[in-house]
C-alpha cells in the first residue's frame, strides 16, 4: 500500500524536554490509523508537527509524496483537520459555517454548494441548517465541527477526540460518518481515549508514550503482545483462602482478585483456561453462578504498556 503519510527521524524539543523521539511513522493510504497515548506522550506534538503547526528539531514528514512544510498550501489542501475543540463563528449559521470553511479551498460556487450540502447530509445537520451554534447542544456542535473540516472533501483527516462529552447517539453518528469518509476513499488518523472507538474502527494501530512508538498493529496482534490471554469472573460466597491459593497456583494464572462474592481470576496465554477452572470448582463441590470469560480489550494492552499511574 501506498504510504499518504512517511515520518523519518522525528525529534521535537522543548528545551530540556524531549515532546518526540526519533519517532518514524507511516500511515497506508485508504486505512484508518487510531493514533493513542497517555496524556503528555507526545501524540498531538507529533500530529502538530506532521502539519507543519509546530517546526521540530530534525527528521522529515512526507505527505503525498512531498516534504511537508508551512508554505506548502497546495498539499494543506487536500487536508482536513477535526481539533478536539470546536471551532467555529457564532454569529453565523451551521450552513454558513460549513459554506466558509468549504469556501476557504473550494472556489467555485456551484461545487462548494453541492460539497456542503454533501457535509450536512453526513453528519444530518439538515434540520439545523440555520440555527446559530449558540443554539446547538453539545454533540450537534461537535458534528459541525466535523462537517466544516471534512466538507472540501480532503484526502487525508485528522481527527483529534471528535467524540468527547457527547450522547451515545451523537457518538454513534459521528464514528458512522467516520467510517463512510473512509469507504469513499479519505485516509483518517483518529486519536481518541475512548479504546473501544479506536478497536472498532481503525485498521492500523499505534501507541506513541514518552515521544516513542512503543507498539503498532492491529488490534489483534496488539492483544496477543500482553501476557493477559483471558479473564474468568465468577460469583461464589464463602471461598476459603486456601481454595483461593489453589487457583493462584493453577497453570497459566497471573492473579487472583476476590471481593465476595465475585472472583476475578486473570490467566496469561494458555489453552482451556476456563475449562481447567470449571473442572477445579467442580472437584472441589464449589457453588458458583454467573460465571463468564472475556479476551482482553484493547483497553488492557494499553494499561499494560502504559502503565496505570496517573499522568498530568
Amino acid at each position: 500500500m501506498t504510504n499518504v503519510i512517511e515520518v523519518r527521524g522525528l525529534v521535537k524539543r522543548y528545551k530540556e524536554l524531549t515532546a518526540v523521539n526519533n519517532l518514524d511513522l507511516d500511515v497506508k493510504e485508504g486505512r484508518i490509523l487510531g493514533l493513542l497515548g497517555p496524556n503528555g506522550s507526545g501524540k498531538s506534538t507529533t500530529i502538530n508537527c506532521i502539519l507543519s503547526l509546530l517546526s521540530f528539531n530534525s527528521g522529515s514528514v512526507k505527505i503525498l509524496g512531498e516534504e511537508m512544510s508551512p508554505e506548502k498550501y497546495h498539499i494543506k489542501e487536500k487536508i482536513g483537520v477535526v481539533f478536539q475543540e470546536v471551532g467555529v463563528f457564532e454569529e453565523l449559521s451551521v450552513y454558513e459555517n460549513i459554506d466558509y470553511f468549504c469556501g476557504l479551498y473550494i472556489r467555485d460556487k456551484n461545487k462548494r454548494k453541492e460539497l456542503v450540502q454533501k457535509a450536512i447530509d453526513l453528519v444530518g445537520l439538515n434540520e439545523f441548517k440555520k440555527f446559530r451554534p449558540k443554539q446547538l447542544s453539545g454533540g450537534l456542535l461537535r458534528r459541525l465541527n466535523i462537517a466544516c473540516g471534512i466538507a472540501h472533501q480532503p484526502e487525508i483527516i485528522f481527527f483529534d477526540e471528535p467524540t468527547v462529552a457527547v450522547d451515545p447517539q451523537s457518538r454513534n453518528n459521528i464514528l458512522e460518518g467516520i467510517q463512510k469518509l473512509n469507504d469513499e476513499g479519505s485516509t483518517i488518523i483518529y486519536t481518541s481515549h475512548y479504546m473501544e472507538e479506536v478497536e472498532q474502527i481503525a485498521d492500523d494501530i499505534v501507541i506513541i508514550d514518552k515521544g516513542q512508538i512503543i507498539a503498532q498493529g492491529s488490534a489483534e496482534s496488539l492483544k496477543r503482545m500482553i501476557n493477559l490471554n483471558e479473564k474468568v469472573t465468577f460469583e461464589s460466597y464463602g471461598l476459603a483462602q486456601s481454595i483461593l491459593n489453589q487457583i493462584q497456583r493453577m497453570d497459566h494464572v497471573l492473579s487472583v482478585e476476590y471481593d465476595e462474592p465475585v472472583c476475578h481470576v486473570l490467566f496469561e496465554q494458555g489453552n482451556g483456561n476456563l475449562v481447567d477452572l470449571i473442572n477445579f470448582l467442580s472437584e472441589n463441590n464449589i457453588v458458583y453462578e454467573s460465571l463468564s470469560s472475556q479476551k482482553p480489550t484493547l483497553n488492557d494492552v494499553f494499561l499494560e504498556l502504559t502503565g496505570k499511574d496517573l499522568r498530568d
